[in-house]
């Protein structure tokens, strides 16, 4: 007889493994590529707003491809949409060999876009289907707990990022006195550097474009539990327009959107802070461990606390400290401000699973859909760094040109995730009053 305080059941668990694994696998596209703006900044001589279309690219893919994946999940099943995010994550990654071989910067954003197709599918059909695989009362956790190796993955992205990359790019070396080589080489030499650090940057990817593929043909090898659809036909609009009328899923879309994009802000910018206060690209990227560390920890100590915690409530506090530590990177210069931007990964933690999973609650099949329209909200990670880097070229393309409110245009450029945090705050604060009305009338 089922458990339903049960996370996992012992005849899915191979399933469960697998699925998993696929969160730490779009960690891994995450990690390695935050850094890439910072890269292809230096190799291609960008702007900031420039350098980080990089992730308007790749976050932009999960808003168009999210309700396709939705429907295909709705029409066919999880395995089906697995097996097309993964088709769609390779495709992407081995367009990178011939965008390297074009020198093409529209082309490397177009094959980042390709590959966050798949991650689309991926996250899609993932979430909800660790969802399914137990009771409803289960739910969240069992989500938290599959959500906890994301950052695994994240951790193998940056190790990739730091050691076969960023400590192999000529283009970032720096002379006796700190000052770029690069900049000071004829065009000959330029492009000779250009041709190596974008063959560099190419070849991890490749790697992971053939990984994907071998793990596709392991997910079909293996049967894949399903949810039995209670009819074969699709209509996504009647399903839309159930869930809008819900709303803990419109304001958990809402959430989602600022979160990723405070997220995303905080894990790409934090090489250019790192920057302005002397610290080099691949140095920076331990400081980037340190975040990543300190967030995959405290993920596994709030799942557990989710046991005795309300969701809501411990939301409610994590924002609140993550606008602290917002402040303290603003307006504390130095390495202290760089501290506190790693510790808002701390309070990070539980945010994108929390809000996953107090969105989709109670929507029965419809969580598809649902889960559709939370992936798209990952779309905040795509305009928001576009913005911060709107926000570091008001006094040119260096990281310290003029200063706004006493800091320089680096720091200040942190007030988007703090205003970001206000948002997932006040969604916490009522998602806690809703679960006290609920308590109170039963």
């Amino acid at each position: 007889m089922e458990n339903n305080n049960t996370v996992v059941q012992k005849k899915i668990l191979i399933p469960f493994i697998l699925i998993t694994s696929l969160f730490a696998l779009w960690g891994f596209a995450n990690d390695i590529t935050n850094p890439m703006v910072s890269a292809f900044k230096k190799i291609l001589e960008l702007n900031n707003t420039q350098a980080s279309w990089v992730q308007a690219a790749f976050y932009g893919g999960y808003f168009t491809m999210a309700l396709p994946a939705a429907y295909v999940v709705k029409r066919f099943s999880y395995k089906t949409g697995i097996l097309a995010g993964l088709a769609l994550y390779a495709t992407g990654a081995l367009l990178f060999y011939p965008a390297a071989a074009k020198e093409n910067y529209f082309f490397f954003l177009m094959a980042l876009y390709i590959l966050t197709f798949g991650l689309a599918f991926l996250e899609t059909t993932a979430n909800p289907f660790i969802m399914s695989m137990g009771s409803e009362e289960t739910a969240t956790r069992r989500l938290n707990l599959a959500q906890a190796f994301n950052p695994i993955g994240a951790l193998s992205g940056l190790f990739v990022a730091q050691t076969f990359i960023l400590g192999a790019l000529q283009s970032d070396d720096l002379d006796a006195n700190g000052n770029s080589v690069y900049e000071t080489l004829s065009e000959s030499a330029k492009a000779a550097v250009k041709t190596s650090d974008l063959a560099v940057i190419r070849d991890p990817y490749v790697g992971l474009g053939l990984f994907v593929l071998l793990m596709g043909v392991i997910i079909i090898l293996v049967k894949m539990p399903e949810t039995k659809q209670k009819n074969s036909s699709v209509d996504m609009l009647a399903s839309i327009k159930r869930i809008f009328k819900r709303g803990h899923f419109t304001g958990g879309v809402v959430a989602q959107t600022f979160y990723v994009g405070a997220q995303i802000m905080c894990w790409t910018y934090i090489y250019q802070y790192a920057e302005n206060i002397g610290i080099n690209n691949q140095d920076a990227v331990n400081y980037a461990y340190a975040a990543l560390g300190i967030f995959l920890l405290a993920r596994f100590i709030f799942t557990y606390m989710l046991k005795f915690i309300n969701s809501g409530k411990l939301m409610l506090i994590l924002s609140s400290f993550a606008i602290v530590f917002c402040l303290g990177t603003i307006f504390i210069q130095g390495i202290y401000g760089l501290y506190s931007l790693v510790m808002v990964s701390f309070c990070m933690s539980l945010m994108f699973p929390t809000i996953y999973g107090i969105a989709l609650n109670g929507l029965g099949d419809d969580a598809k859909t649902g889960s559709a329209f939370l992936i798209m909200a990952i779309v905040g990670g795509a305009f928001m760094p576009i913005l911060q880097g709107m926000v570091l070229d008001i006094g040119g393309p260096g990281y310290s040109d003029v200063k706004i409110l006493g800091t320089p245009e680096v720091n200040f450029s942190f007030i988007l995730p703090l205003l970001c945090f206000v948002v997932t705050l006040l969604y916490g604060l009522s998602t806690l009053k809703k679960s006290r009305k609920i308590t109170v009338n039963s």
